[in-house]
């Protein structure tokens, strides 16, 4: 009788932890578009600090993967938070990870909880990072907090001006 509710107890448990496996995680952000003589494309880096401001995981790279000899590789360390936490010790392209630079406008990815980063990520207080870098440009990084293993209200921060509003939750 012990064994069965011990065993009662463990699949309570494993039910009881699959939302935080199971959820998603959606990022909105704009790029917006600035009214610059050169304008590049920027490049940007999608990553999950915990608590401590240490890496837990890259959810996105998006640069010049296409460059010849892989010179858009060269330029990431301009993302210089994301290169120090995690960038230097990934190899591009990353499977997953790493996408083409994005025109200016909004933009919603959607991370499963199931793949990448996400998928060993405990539930707990986490920090999503989103620093953009242009060539003749700027640099800027937003800060957004949250809670990942329960669905939440949506959280938001803003840039001021390589990146607009960032909005994070977890569905």
């Amino acid at each position: 009788m012990k064994r069965s509710v011990s065993l009662l107890t463990f699949a309570g448990a494993a039910v009881g932890a699959a939302p935080a496996m199971a959820a998603d995680l959606n990022v909105a952000l704009e790029i917006p578009r600035l009214s610059v003589a050169e304008y590049h494309k920027p490049y940007v880096a999608i990553w999950i600090e915990k608590p401590d401001a240490t890496a837990a995981g890259t959810l996105a790279v998006w640069y010049d993967p296409d460059s010849k000899e892989d010179h858009g590789a060269k330029w990431l360390k301009d993302m210089r938070q994301w290169w120090r936490k995690a960038g230097r010790e990934m190899k591009f392209p990353a499977d997953g990870v790493s996408g083409a630079t994005r025109a200016p406008g909004p933009h919603k990815v959607v991370f499963s909880g199931a793949k990448g980063a996400l998928k060993t990520l405990k539930p707990g207080q986490y920090t999503l990072v989103v620093e953009a870098a242009r060539e003749v440009g700027g640099h800027e990084a937003v800060r957004v907090p949250f809670t990942w293993g329960k669905p939440g209200k949506p959280a938001s921060a803003r840039g001021s001006a390589e990146l607009g509003a960032v909005t994070v939750s977890v569905k």
